[in-house]
């Protein structure tokens, strides 16, 4: 019987460790990225075809800005030092989703925001964040708002706009993800805009857009013209 080939028979140009050292981690594949972390295989299995049958099972790079260790039990033949690695991943990728930059970055356009809401394209469930302003347009904090499917039965005007008014900024930006990819603006998106415009004129607090964040694009009501 054959050797199945491990990852060292590659000629060394071609090892992804040797590859993201010499190239930069740009130049590897998710699984290539994914195979540096967990290091070895398991099983006779090389850590390649690992990597791969892990992103296969989990969903792919979503799976794993979302695991958790219900998801892990699909995963076979892996030890407890894998499986630490895989969610230590996905507790960073939700730490950066959180994070807001300590810099007051500049939003003068849609989509200067939408660099900053870009991780929105993996989450697999709607999620709605907003973005305070001050008076120059600087961004002073994101955070998320609701998680859930968005309508106005469950999310409440109130949720928007209660810490603007407790750190008395003038305008927000509203974001949410469509988790189907597509972020063409729904009826009830555009409805929930229009309720949320009015809202902001009695409380003295612009709504300045509202994004919806899909898979590798996004759309602005505001730039779409369909309520602003």
């Amino acid at each position: 019987m054959n050797k199945a080939p491990t990852i060292h028979d590659l000629p060394a140009e071609m090892r992804p460790r040797e590859r993201l050292l010499h190239s930069g981690a740009a130049s590897l594949t998710i699984i290539e990225l994914l195979a540096v972390i967990l290091r070895t295989g398991s099983n006779g299995e090389s850590v390649l075809h690992l990597a791969e049958r892990v992103l296969a099972q989990i969903g792919g790079l979503e799976g794993l800005l979302n695991i958790n260790p219900a998801n892990l039990l699909q995963l076979k033949g892996l030890g407890e030092t894998k499986l630490a690695q895989l969610l230590a991943i996905g507790e960073i990728a939700r730490r950066l989703q959180a994070h807001t930059p300590s810099e007051r970055t500049p939003i003068h356009h849609a989509e200067d925001a939408a660099r900053l809401l870009g991780d929105m394209a993996y989450l697999g469930q709607e999620h709605v964040r907003v973005l305070l302003l001050d008076q120059s347009r600087r961004l002073v904090a994101m955070q998320t708002v609701y998680i859930g499917t968005l309508n106005m039965s469950v999310l409440r005007v109130a949720e928007v706009f209660r810490e603007a008014m407790v750190r008395n900024c003038p305008a927000l930006i509203l974001a949410h993800n469509h988790p189907s990819g597509d972020p063409s603006p729904s009826p009830e998106d555009v409805e929930l805009t229009r309720t949320l415009i009015a809202a902001g004129r009695l409380l003295d607090i612009a709504l300045v857009d509202h994004l919806i964040m899909g898979r590798g694009k996004w759309v602005s009501l505001r730039e779409s013209g369909l309520v602003f």
